[in-house]
């Protein structure tokens, strides 16, 4: 059997981002390793049949020595096992697998869920590190028996500018979602409900929908807006929770924190929302739309993707809560609208963002990357 290594920071974020990709590998006949920082999902992932390594892994650290750790286990893992693919899952586990990997005799696909933090943030430190990570990345994704893994067309024209040739840049549009899972839902009653799954992160544009709400109520058009998901202490733009308190306290705005079943929120949402500022694909549109839910999101990379003007949804500036609030009025006052979107939705989840579609997409990829040089793709 073929063995492939998932590397992952987080054990939830291989459960919820990766595993239609590790279950099709698995059906395909590959041995199934994952290597991450472990909390809960342990049994979990050993349920599916796949092995599990522990790794120290530390999230949102700048420490040299936590990272040199991390790239130790990981190199003495590959070193153990002999793994004939090694997937690297996001920026970070991109970064430090790859360099673990240096001289060993291993595929390595590194699959960028768009280019996180460093890339997407305006802070200081963000502008600090982005030229050594740019440069970083260009030594890294151009090595021998290497491929990179891009979500959408921007982030594959930003890799190819990097260096990598275009023939090791593959895109497949997401990690798949359970379709038959996420059926269509009836709308809901009033008051109109404005649903966001997520990270709450400034990088998510949690703020800008905060915003909007409170522009719609000074125009006298009140709303709903349903959060659900968690802070993200390792991460830098997370929102501190001061300013979570403050909403908890906002008429309308209901926290609920993290969501197991996102049918619960987008059966009580009217519209779905991303106000981020740049993501790979995002999961919760995707979800949304599966269970038939128009959108509204950010004219950025990734959102672009699932919402399209005219057919699914509306494309509003980044940061811009005015723009958000007009499109989220719109919306509420055309019922009609909202359902011809919600239609075009479900059919494009299925057709083009499926897991099915998806496992096969990433199956003939971990095959072509195996294949002989020279031989036909």
């Amino acid at each position: 059997m073929p063995r492939l290594v998932y590397i992952v920071s987080e054990d939830w974020y291989f459960l919820s981002h990766r595993l239609p990709m590790a279950r099709a590998a698995r059906d395909a006949g590959y041995e199934v390793h994952v290597a991450t920082r472990v909390v809960d999902g342990a049994a979990a992932i050993e349920r599916e049949g796949f092995v599990l390594h522990p790794i120290p892994w530390r999230r949102g650290s700048t420490s040299p020595m936590a990272a040199l750790e991390t790239i130790r286990a990981v190199r003495a893992l590959y070193r153990r096992i002999k793994p004939d693919i090694v997937h690297h899952v996001a920026f970070a586990p991109a970064v430090l697998g790859s360099l673990a990997a240096i001289g060993l005799s291993v595929h390595a696909l590194n699959a960028l869920a768009g280019l996180g933090f460093v890339f997407t943030s305006n802070t200081l430190k963000a502008r600090l590190i982005r030229p050594p990570a740019r440069a970083l990345l260009r030594v890294l994704m151009t090595r021998p028996g290497t491929t990179v893994l891009v979500q959408n067309p921007d982030d594959r024209e930003v890799v190819v500018r990097l260096g990598v040739p275009d023939a090791r840049v593959a895109l497949i549009p997401g990690s798949g979602i359970d379709v038959d899972e996420l059926t269509p839902l009836p709308e809901p009653d009033a008051p109109f409900t404005v649903g966001f799954v997520g990270r709450l992160l400034y990088d998510k544009g949690v703020q800008v929908l905060v915003r909007a709400q409170e522009i719609l109520r000074e125009r006298g058009t009140p709303i709903r807006v349903l959060l659900a998901g968690a802070p993200d202490p390792s991460n830098p733009a997370s929102i501190p929770d001061e300013t979570l308190a403050r909403w908890r306290q906002t008429e309308g705005l209901c926290l609920l924190g993290h969501v197991g079943d996102v049918r619960r929120v987008w059966a009580q949402s009217h519209l779905a929302a991303l106000p981020s500022r740049r993501e790979g694909l995002p999961k919760s549109l995707l979800e949304a739309a599966a269970c038939g839910r128009a959108m509204v999101a950010t004219d950025v990379p990734g959102c672009r993707e699932i919402v399209r003007p005219g057919v699914t949804g509306l494309l509003v500036p980044a940061d811009d809560a005015a723009a958000l609030a007009d499109a989220i009025a719109q919306m509420m006052r055309d019922s009609a609208l909202r359902a011809d979107y919600a239609r075009n939705a479900r059919q494009i989840a299925v057709d083009e963002f499926s897991s099915a579609h998806v496992a096969r997409a990433i199956v003939a990829l971990y095959a072509r990357m195996q294949a002989p040089a020279g031989a036909a793709p």
